[in-house]
């Protein structure tokens, strides 16, 4: 086969973009991609976007901060080193338990924050020192880029999504040829 066009279409205004994109999918094209410097509250549904499962492994990684401050309270006070703190009795984890709710909750929020930092980068392919995948460097900072593949939208022609994008108030079109 032959090459793939790609269109980025940029806009300066975020609601623009989301009517845009509106028009767009309601004629029935299909929006490949959309940069922008945040989020668009939104626009996700408007463009098939699926809900993301950050939140599920959220819990999963508290849920392993959980246990594992359990499990190294229980070994380190109980086990290991029994301490008398308060007059506390130190051979049962249960009647300890009270006294380790302040560090569980703080091993479970650290684990879930931190492993879920690096799961975004790891997703969304922004780790330190990678280069930037997105179409245009204005996008970190003012503009906002949509992205349309021909392959994607094949039952429309070249000329048509031109058409289509300039109705849809953008400032800018930049087409590729993706082989």
């Amino acid at each position: 086969m032959g090459s793939n066009v790609v269109f980025y279409a940029m806009y300066n205004d975020d609601d623009v973009l989301k009517d845009g994109a509106k028009k767009l999918v309601a004629k029935g094209v299909k929006v490949a991609d959309v940069f922008s410097p945040f989020p668009i509250h939104g626009l996700d549904p408007i463009i098939g976007l699926k809900e993301t499962r950050l939140g599920i492994m959220a819990f999963i990684y508290g849920l392993t901060g959980l246990v594992l401050a359990l499990i190294g309270m229980r070994y380190m006070m109980v086990t290991d080193w029994p301490m008398n703190i308060g007059g506390k009795p130190n051979f049962s984890f249960l009647e300890n338990m009270l006294a380790f709710v302040p560090i569980t909750f703080e091993l479970t929020v650290l684990f879930a924050a931190h492993a879920m930092a690096i799961t975004y980068f790891l997703v969304n392919k922004t780790i330190p020192g990678m280069p930037a995948e997105n179409p245009d460097p204005r996008t970190t900072d003012d503009r906002f880029v949509m992205e349309l593949r021909l392959s994607d939208n094949s039952k429309f022609s070249e000329k048509e999504l031109e058409e289509m994008l300039m109705e849809t108030g953008i400032v800018e079109l930049d087409q590729k040829h993706i082989k």
